[in-house]
């Protein structure tokens, strides 16, 4: 009998693990034997992954809270559940869908169907990652169409900020004075400058 272990995964430092972490204690695991992983979605560098791997055995149990915790996608899941049960010959548990437990049936149907259910969860847990991704895109877009805006808000400019600028191009002050009156950088006041002051022309030739 070898032994027990976990592992976790989230795709953001701030996701709570807390889900997944009672239910590897609930199967008992000892918290020594317990591997996570924190991650963006850009980067799917598994320092612990890779921790973990070292340290399985032939014969070891690994459990998983659901199969997505082994990939991003259907083609990552299938090649890590082919190295964790041919390479490394440990048995792998899937918490969330019992009948994915490497140590039943063992013989050739078993197997089969195993790998057959494999497939099918897989690809349906990557089919609705894409459905969310798409919805998402759709909700976006929806909302820049009407008019909401996304990002940081705009600071708002210094009380002083039009007087500096008059002051600056009238050459009274010199941009680096004029900036630091301002609080910014001089790139920053030049930016800001220019627009503000294309703003201003706007708003003059509405006026006329």
């Amino acid at each position: 009998m070898g032994d027990v272990y976990g592992y976790l995964r989230v795709s953001s430092a701030d996701q709570n693990v807390a889900r997944q972490y009672v239910a590897m204690k609930e199967r008992g695991i000892d918290a020594r034997h317990i591997f996570m992983d924190k991650q963006s979605g850009k980067d799917f560098d598994r320092p612990r992954y890779g921790a973990l791997l070292r340290r399985l055995r032939p014969g070891d149990l690994l459990c998983v809270t659901s199969i997505d915790r082994l990939g991003r996608n259907y083609d990552e899941v299938r090649e890590q559940w082919r190295v964790l049960t041919r390479e490394k010959r440990v048995d792998i548990l899937v918490l969330d869908m019992p009948m994915l437990d490497t140590r039943r049936d063992k013989d050739l149907l078993g197997t089969f169907i195993a790998d057959l259910v494999l497939q099918v969860l897989s690809f349906a847990a990557q089919n609705e990652r894409e459905n969310i991704r798409r919805r998402q895109a759709e909700g976006i877009a929806a909302a820049r169409a009407r008019g909401v805006r996304f990002g940081r808000a705009a600071k708002s400019l210094p009380e002083n900020f039009g007087a500096m600028v008059q002051l600056w191009r009238k050459g009274d002050i010199s941009g680096s004075q004029a900036a630091r009156n301002c609080g910014m950088p001089l790139s920053t006041f030049r930016y800001k400058a220019a627009r503000y002051e294309g703003s201003r022309g706007s708003e003059n030739k509405k006026n006329l």
